[in-house]
Formats: C-alpha cells, sequence, structure tokens
C-alpha cells in the first residue's frame, strides 16, 4: 500500500518558499511584484531556471509546439498516460508573486518530495507549465491548455498579436529556438489527470481561517473587445453637431452596459480592463476607442443572457459613431469530478489540515484540461484576496501544507486507475 504520509514528510517547506523568491526576480517589480509577461524574456528566463531545478532533481524536460513544458519523473509503468500537476509562470503587467508560479514551484516540490520519499508510483508524473494563462500579452488567456485540450487549433492563435504588434506565432518561433535544446513533445498528449495547485484570489480561506480549499469548480465567462469608429476632428474648430467622437460614444456604452450588468446580489462580475483612445492627443475628438469586457457568473443561464445582451446594448447606445462587437471567449460553469474533490478533502483531512470546499470565480487552466482528463484543484489561502496584484501575498506555512496535500494526492493519482488508461 502507498505511505502518502511519508511522501508529506518528505515536503520542504523552506526549499519550496526559497524557489518562490528565486523564481520572483524574473520580472521583479519596484513594488514587490511580477512583470512577467508571456512568451518574453522573463518567462523565458523563468523557464530555463524551472528546468535547472529539475534536472537537478533528475526531471526529464520537453516542450510541445505551444511553448507547454513539462518536466517528467518517469514512472514504473511508462506505457500508462502521466498524471499532469501544475499551472503558468506568466504574469499580469502588475501582478504578485505567487499567482500561476505556486502552483509550478508547490508542483516541483511535491516531485521533489515523492523522489526523496523513495515511494513507487506505476504512472510518469510531470509538471506542467502552461503556456499564457494570464492572457495579459495576447488575449484570449488559457492558450497553452486550450491548444493542448484541442479547444483552440495552434493555426488560430498563431496570428494573435500584442499591442506591439507582435503575433503569438512569432514569439512562440522566438521561444521554441532558445529552447532547441530540449526535447520535443506531441501536443494533446492523453494526461490520466491533472491537479493544480493555486492561490484562492479570494478571502474566504482567511475569513474563515482555513489551510486548504477543494475547489469545486469554476463559474462561467465570456469576454468581448468592443471597437468604436468615430471620425477624427480639431478640438477647437468641429461642432458638436458634426462631430463622430468616438470616446463619447464608448462613455455611453460603457454606462449603459454597467446598468444593464448591475444586480442587486452582486453575482454578476462585470469589468472593463482594457480601454485605448486613439489617437490620444489633447487637441483631436477621438476616431476610435477600443474596450474589453470580460463578464462571469457562475449560472449558465445568467452568463447566456447577460452576454447575448451585449451586443444589443452597444449598438443602442453608440450614438453617431459605429460599434463592432467580436467575442473572444464562452466559457461556461463547470464542476470537478466528485472523486477528485474527495481524494483532495480525505488527504487534507488526514494530514490534520483544516479545509472546505468552495467554487472557483476565476478561471484556471485546469477549466480546459477538464474537458479532457480526471482534474481537480487545491487552493491556499492568499491574504485580504489580493491578486492580480504587485501586494498580493501568501504565507510560507499555507505554501507547505498545500505542497504536501499535493504530493500526496499525486502519488496516490499515480499509482490508481485512470479512465483514460
Amino acid at each position: 500500500m502507498t505511505d502518502t504520509a511519508g511522501v508529506a514528510r518528505h515536503v520542504n517547506g523552506e526549499r519550496l518558499w526559497r524557489r518562490l523568491m528565486e523564481l520572483a526576480r524574473f520580472g521583479a517589480t519596484a513594488k514587490g511584484g511580477v512583470s512577467r509577461l508571456a512568451l518574453t524574456e522573463e518567462e523565458v528566463a523563468a523557464r530555463a531556471q524551472l528546468v535547472s531545478w529539475g534536472a537537478a532533481i533528475g526531471l526529464e524536460p520537453s516542450v510541445d509546439p505551444a511553448s507547454n513544458l513539462f518536466l517528467r519523473l518517469t514512472g514504473t509503468d511508462p506505457g500508462l498516460p502521466p498524471l499532469l500537476i501544475g499551472s503558468h509562470t506568466d504574469s499580469q503587467p502588475t501582478g504578485g508573486k505567487f499567482d500561476g508560479a505556486y502552483g509550478v514551484v508547490a508542483a516541483l516540490e511535491a516531485l521533489e518530495a515523492i523522489k526523496a520519499s523513495g515511494q513507487k508510483h506505476r504512472r510518469a508524473i510531470e509538471l506542467v507549465a502552461w503556456m499564457n494563462e494570464e492572457g495579459s500579452r495576447f488575449a484570449p488567456g488559457m492558450m497553452g491548455s486550450a491548444v493542448f485540450t484541442g479547444v483552440r487549433r495552434l493555426d488560430e492563435i498563431r496570428p494573435l498579436k500584442d499591442k506591439a504588434g507582435i503575433s503569438v506565432g512569432d514569439a512562440l518561433d522566438q521561444l521554441l529556438a532558445r529552447e532547441a535544446h530540449l526535447p520535443r513533445r506531441a501536443l494533446g498528449f492523453k494526461a490520466a489527470g491533472f491537479v493544480e495547485a493555486h492561490i484562492e484570489q479570494g478571502i474566504t480561506l482567511q475569513n474563515e481561517r482555513l489551510t486548504i480549499g477543494v475547489v469545486t469548480g469554476i463559474q462561467g465567462k465570456r469576454t468581448f473587445r468592443i471597437e468604436v469608429e468615430g471620425e477624427e476632428s480639431h478640438a477647437g474648430t468641429s461642432a458638436r453637431a458634426d462631430r463622430k467622437d468616438a470616446l463619447v460614444s464608448a462613455v455611453a456604452i460603457v454606462d449603459a452596459l454597467q446598468k444593464a450588468m448591475w444586480d442587486k446580489e452582486d453575482t454578476v462580475r462585470f469589468t472593463i480592463g482594457m480601454f485605448t483612445v486613439t489617437p490620444n492627443a489633447p487637441s483631436v475628438v477621438p476616431g476610435r476607442v477600443v474596450f474589453s469586457v470580460d463578464l462571469r457568473h457562475g449560472d449558465p443561464d445568467t452568463v447566456k443572457r447577460l452576454g447575448d445582451a451585449i451586443p444589443g446594448i452597444c449598438e443602442a447606445a453608440r450614438g453617431a459613431c459605429a460599434v463592432q462587437v467580436r467575442e473572444l471567449l464562452y466559457d461556461v460553469p463547470l464542476q470537478f469530478p466528485k472523486s477528485m474533490r474527495d481524494l483532495i478533502s480525505e488527504t487534507a483531512q488526514r494530514l490534520k489540515l483544516s479545509h472546505r470546499e468552495l467554487p472557483s470565480p476565476a478561471g484556471h487552466d485546469s477549466r480546459y484540461l477538464h474537458y479532457v482528463c480526471p482534474t481537480g484543484m487545491i487552493f491556499i489561502p492568499c491574504k485580504d484576496g489580493i491578486s492580480h496584484n504587485e501586494a498580493e501575498d501568501i504565507t510560507p506555512s499555507d505554501a507547505t501544507a498545500g505542497a504536501r496535500v499535493l504530493a500526496d494526492v499525486a502519488l496516490a493519482l499515480a499509482n490508481a486507475d485512470s479512465p483514460n488508461d
């Protein structure tokens, strides 16, 4: 019988925390956060550090055509599909040190603990760092996991560009050229399961003084890109009646959307996070505005109803300008398998760690892995619920606890039968 408690004892909290701090050097900001956008030099350097740490443990690195990075701890039966554990290394432009990075470093610590314990496992266990989870440089996010699972095609995302006009394809090619020494992996190979450790990015665990969150599922999400086309003109000579002011129209649209999405229960999550005005000059009537819409809710009917209303609201409020609404993403709410939730709960219970089930309002790569293999998520507390912010913080003890649960869960799944075998 597998001695999972013996594995948890091999998790080294000091080593885990040291690696988290070392990884945070890549893209470090003056305010203590991280700016490590997808497929940038900073992320290339962070990935090289992961490969180096893995090599010291004896993990075998590989990379697929979407630049998803894998570090493999071989099992006793190489014919079985591997278990995947991990998260992502990219961040928001003014992000924190732990979003995504914690799940990757905790996975590395889990693998080192499993190896140090001497416990045998049938299937390989692989750390994975997915490409462009955040979507802060290239939209939409979760590109690597989406392509891996077949939700999106690689040729579909390659033409997409960042604000500087650099395409995903060009950035991918540059990164893969830098990692030409790593073995190439087929895209979308069969996996036995996926477990992602992550900071909660909310305040529930902190408020209830709990250590482990057993994630029940992920709420639905729809994202849109709104383009308002007006006409540039002189600020001093063009009369109000003659203007096609894209900013005025955009503000009217935003106001109409905000009112339509408001709910007194405060369960709808509606965000306009990006707003670009062109030409953005003091004496020119704006000719074009582009902004983003991020809509989330746990109820599929609400996500559909509100999302479907967005084009009509924009059209009604556009004024003298033209408006184009383009939907980028539509993900329905999902529930993770009960078997995965139960295993995580039972593991936390056995390790005497306080825990509870809770949903994830934020999106994660686990969303797409859920469609192709049994998937589960482990949350640890996030100080004051602050995330996507340089002030994002966790405690070393909580980080260690999450890695202990992850190590035990990973070993159990690596020796269990899977529907994907």
